[in-house]
């Protein structure tokens, strides 16, 4: 009916497959929950609310989070939903000021401040790093100036227009190895001397803060090495009063992404048409006619 409609082959079609999960780009190609939660391996959950800001990017970081059994990641925009999670998270955002505003007008700021008020942890990641602050000064990405940000870290962060493009590698924890990539145009421009840097350089400079139970860090990809992911969710669960959680020691999301990777092979190579999709890639896309004159 298609190739009828529209003069197009149709090379093949890949079946819903539940166990296919695969790295997305923005919040909308996830649902409501990340993953399939493994069962825990203590007595308890931890419960983990993603706020689905409008404009988050590398929205992946949480994907890391949810490969841990036990560890049940939510997607959300209902401030009751950060009410009753064990840790927040504020992801990275391509528009930090705009998504910092927003969270104020759905009462989500609120929400996250009366969670950090209740001792209970909060993560920011980039974007979501930036919004934690005391003030963000930004000229460059959405030219608005100098705003407020949630005051829960005493860090100033501002925008520059050259932009911060790396991959990074470090410790954290004291000797905990952890490497990430970053991509952001604010830096922290101002911080309280005492303040607690989470994550140190290889050539031991701070990045990051941690102030209590809030954390945060501009590095992106951190929370898929593995000791680092498990060292923090055992923090988390800690400042949560969660005693019954416990980490899986063998978790490793290098081969659960593989996996991942490998079950998408599969499935192109026994419902796709392979050889057409070889001719393809080495020949380039053949002379077909308009979809408006096959209409026609």
């Amino acid at each position: 009916m298609i190739r009828a409609a529209t003069g197009r082959p149709v090379l093949g079609v890949l079946p819903w497959q539940l166990d296919l999960w695969l790295d997305a780009e923005d919040s909308l190609a996830y649902g409501r929950v990340l993953g399939r939660p493994a069962s825990p391996r203590g007595r308890e959950w931890l419960r983990v609310a993603v706020v689905r800001l409008p404009r988050v990017s590398n929205a992946t970081d949480a994907e890391a989070l949810a490969t841990e059994p036990g560890v049940r990641v939510r997607l959300t925009i209902e401030p009751a939903e950060l009410a009753d999670a064990d840790l927040v998270v504020l992801p990275g955002s391509k528009s930090t000021v705009d998504d910092l505003a927003w969270l104020r007008e759905t009462g989500l700021a609120d929400a996250v401040l009366a969670h950090a008020a209740s001792g209970r942890p909060v993560l920011g990641i980039c974007g979501g790093f930036q919004m934690l602050g005391a003030l963000v000064h930004d000229e460059v990405e959405s030219r608005r100036g100098t705003v407020p940000g949630l005051g829960l870290l005493p860090v100033e962060v501002t925008f520059g227009a050259r932009k911060t493009l790396a991959q990074s590698a470090g410790v954290a924890f004291g000797s905990v190895p952890v490497r990430g990539y970053e991509i952001h145009h604010g830096y922290v421009s101002r911080a309280d001397p005492g303040l607690a840097p989470f994550i140190r350089y290889v050539d031991g400079r701070g990045e990051g803060a941690v102030a209590g139970n809030v954390f945060g860090t501009h590095w992106h990809g951190a929370f898929e090495s593995d000791e680092f992911r498990r060292r923090f969710l055992a923090e988390a669960a800690r400042l949560a009063g969660r005693s019954g959680f416990a980490v899986a020691p063998d978790t490793v999301f290098a081969a659960a992404r593989e996996r991942t990777l490998d079950l998408l092979g599969d499935l192109v190579e026994e419902h796709l048409d392979t050889g057409a999709l070889w001719r393809l890639i080495e020949s380039g896309t053949p002379r077909l006619p308009s979809i408006s004159a096959v209409l026609a």
